[in-house]
C-alpha cells in the first residue's frame, strides 16, 4: 500500500518510513503537519496516513476532520506518545491508535486489517451501485479504564448496555465504560447488534435465545453469559423474527 506519514519529530519519520518499508509498503511522501498532509493527501492519494497528535499549525485531530471529507479517503492510523486521546481518535473514524515507540508488530496487524477491509469494499462496490451504501465500522471500542486505553474488540462484544451518559461495554474479558451514545452505535454496528431495548443492543453473533420471565415479559440470553437482558414490547418482535434465522 501507499503510505503517507505525517510527524513534526524527524526521528519518529525515520522509524515509521522504516517500519513501513520493511512491511513490504511503500512510503509515498512525508509530512511534517497536519495542513501539509492534507495538501499531500489530495495530490498523491494515499492508502494509509500515520498520523502523530501534537504537532504545530495544525494538530492530528484537526487533520483527520479535514481528511474525512476527502473522496477517496485514505485510512488514518494514529501513531502518538499519548494514551488519551484515545476516543476522540476513534470518533474521527481511525482505522488505528498505536503508541509510540511503534512496534513493528502492531504496525503489521493494523495494515493487514486495512487490506482486508479494502478487499471487502471492493467486493462490496462490484456488487453495488451507491458507494454511499458502503459503511465502514470500526473493529475495535476504545475505553479509558484506571491501566489506561483499553481496546476492546468487537467481536468480543456481548452486549452495549446505556446508563444516563456512559454505556458499558459487556465483553468477554469483563467490561468497560465509554462516553458514547447507543444509538451511534446502532447506526455503526447495526450489522452485528441488534436493538432489545430503548437501552441495550445486543451482539447477533451471542444471541442464544429468548426466556419468559412473566406474563408478556421477555429477556433475552446471550452465549456464554450467564445475565439476561430484558426485552422491551416494542422491539421484541424484531428480536423474534431476528433468532428464528439464526
Amino acid at each position: 500500500m501507499d503510505i503517507l506519514i505525517c510527524d513534526d519529530e524527524s526521528l519518529a519519520i525515520e522509524r515509521l518510513s522504516r517500519l513501513v518499508t520493511q512491511l513490504g509498503h511503500h512510503v509515498v511522501a512525508t509530512a511534517t503537519h497536519g495542513r501539509q498532509a492534507i495538501e499531500l493527501v489530495q495530490s498523491l492519494e494515499p492508502d494509509v496516513i500515520l498520523l502523530d497528535i501534537q504537532m504545530p499549525e495544525m494538530d492530528g485531530l484537526t487533520c483527520a476532520q479535514y481528511l474525512r471529507q476527502l473522496d477517496p479517503m485514505p485510512a488514518i492510523i494514529f501513531c502518538t506518545a499519548y494514551d488519551h486521546h484515545a476516543l476522540d481518535a476513534f470518533r474521527s473514524n481511525a482505522e488505528g491508535y498505536l503508541l509510540k515507540p511503534v512496534m513493528q508488530q502492531e504496525l503489521q496487524q493494523v495494515l493487514d486489517h486495512i487490506i482486508k477491509l479494502t478487499q471487502a469494499q471492493l467486493s462490496t462496490i462490484k456488487q453495488k451501485e451507491n458507494m454511499d451504501e458502503i459503511k465502514i465500522s470500526r473493529h475495535q471500542i476504545a475505553a479509558k479504564t484506571y491501566r489506561g486505553v483499553e481496546l476492546v474488540p468487537v467481536e468480543n462484544i456481548y452486549y452495549f448496555l446505556a446508563d444516563q451518559k456512559y454505556v458499558t461495554v459487556r465483553h468477554k474479558n469483563g467490561s468497560v465504560l465509554i462516553d458514547e451514545t447507543l444509538k451511534d452505535l446502532e447506526n455503526e454496528f447495526g450489522d452485528r447488534f441488534i436493538r432489545i431495548h430503548r437501552n441495550a443492543l445486543v451482539s447477533i453473533g451471542f444471541l442464544d435465545g429468548l426466556e419468559v420471565v412473566s406474563s408478556g415479559q421477555y429477556q433475552v440470553r446471550c452465549r456464554d453469559l450467564e445475565e439476561r437482558l430484558a426485552v422491551s414490547r416494542r422491539h421484541l418482535p424484531n428480536l423474534r423474527e431476528r433468532i428464528q434465522k439464526l
